[in-house]
């Protein structure tokens, strides 16, 4: 049977480097802050970034280190 016809995603696929970001702040929040803490942090909008965690990790080396910088000052609480 052919699969019916699927619209294609309204975003360009991530790159590979924004993948790699993706992945390790993931894996840094989730030791930090557990699966749960990590999920609700990273998709949350936070008015200090102006934006959600993740989505400015992914978006360039210096936002995963903003947000890599305030995962780690959470944990350390």
């Amino acid at each position: 049977m052919i699969p019916p016809f699927r619209k294609r995603p309204a975003t360009a696929p991530l790159s590979r480097e924004a993948m790699d970001r993706q992945g390790r702040i993931l894996n840094i929040a989730i030791k930090v802050l557990g699966a749960g803490g990590a999920m609700t942090f990273l998709n949350a909008y936070d008015p200090d970034f102006d934006a959600k965690p993740l989505d400015l990790a992914i978006a360039s080396p210096e936002g995963f280190s903003r947000v890599e910088a305030a995962v780690l000052a959470f944990g350390a609480r």
